[in-house]
């Protein structure tokens, strides 16, 4: 993101079977609309568009009665785990086209195995309305798209989706922000595993920069590597319709663009999920802009050079 040139491959993945409703899988279509590509080499990045996934459902799983379309979801987990290892490891930053958060079951493990390369390790920062902690045992409604967090994390080894022995991310370098929806027993298991949560009620206490300035040093100081998934329930659904889980309550266009160019600042992040965009739900394409907006600023866009102050 600080780099001046930094060779970005854009994968589509159009998942929508991990979410309850129909709509997603339109969404790297219209980040492509809205101009995700273009933006990004105006800002002077190289960009590659690896076009959209399109995997054979994974035959060999049965179906589980608790993890709706898991043959579907399976599919694009394996298809993103190597499409997203494959670019980090030749040197591109894999930026994801969704597509339902379950995508991120493949996109987190693909850079975990990217991490584990590097003997680094890898932090996640989850930018999202839900926690996404359950597996098929605690899920009420058994989508896929509320599981990824535990699943990239070990703790929802329910089928073998992906290697049983792959490097998993460990729950307390998961860092979710705008947290505002989750579910009881997911509540147990998030306390329990150490994830760090910042709420919107932490937000409004102490402020997204506070909460960022601290996310940005512990992952400093641990030499890691940053996977950002930003869903657009993250904000407010006033901002952002295009979404079939609107929570209210959500993080402001100021707020979201603080965190952006605090990351972008940073130099850290190594990938990026752009998901649960719903052309169908949105209105004449605003949510998809601003995630393009939001995108940019990530990738170093911005109004004035923050001069160095004198003491």
């Amino acid at each position: 993101m600080a780099d001046n040139n930094t060779h970005i491959a854009l994968i589509g993945a159009p998942l929508e079977e991990g979410s309850g409703r129909r709509g997603a899988s339109m969404g790297p279509m219209a980040l492509r609309i809205a101009g995700v590509d273009s933006t990004l080499r105006d800002l002077g990045h190289t960009v590659t568009d690896e076009g959209d996934l399109k995997p054979v459902p994974a035959r060999d799983l049965a179906n589980h009665p608790k993890a709706n379309n898991l043959q579907v979801v399976a599919a694009f987990a394996r298809a993103l785990d190597t499409a997203v290892y494959d670019a980090a490891h030749s040197g591109k930053f894999p930026l994801i086209l969704g597509g339902d958060h379950a995508l991120s079951m493949g996109s987190v493990s693909g850079m975990a195995r990217h991490a584990a390369d590097l003997g680094r390790p890898l932090f996640v920062l989850w930018l999202d309305a839900h926690a996404d902690f359950n597996s098929p045992s605690s899920s009420p409604s058994g989508n896929m798209h509320g599981m990824p967090v535990a699943f990239f994390c070990g703790q929802a080894e329910f089928a073998p989706i992906l290697d049983a022995g792959r490097p998993f991310v460990d729950p307390k370098n998961v860092f979710q922000v705008g947290i505002r929806s989750v579910d009881a027993r997911e509540r147990e298991e998030i306390s329990e595993h150490g994830v760090n949560v910042f709420d919107m009620r932490a937000v409004d206490e102490i402020g997204m920069a506070h909460i960022m300035h601290d996310v940005i040093a512990r992952i400093r100081a641990a030499d890691g590597l940053l996977h950002v998934s930003l869903d657009v329930d993250f904000l407010d659904p006033d901002l952002a319709p295009g979404v079939g889980t609107t929570v209210p309550g959500g993080a402001t266009f100021r707020e979201a663009h603080l965190i952006m160019e605090m990351l972008c600042d940073s130099g850290l992040v190594s990938s990026l999920d752009l998901v649960e965009l719903n052309p169908f739900l949105d209105d004449r394409g605003k949510s998809a802009r601003i995630l393009v907006e939001l995108t940019a600023s990530l990738f170093g866009r911005r109004i004035l050079d923050r001069p160095t102050r004198s003491a």
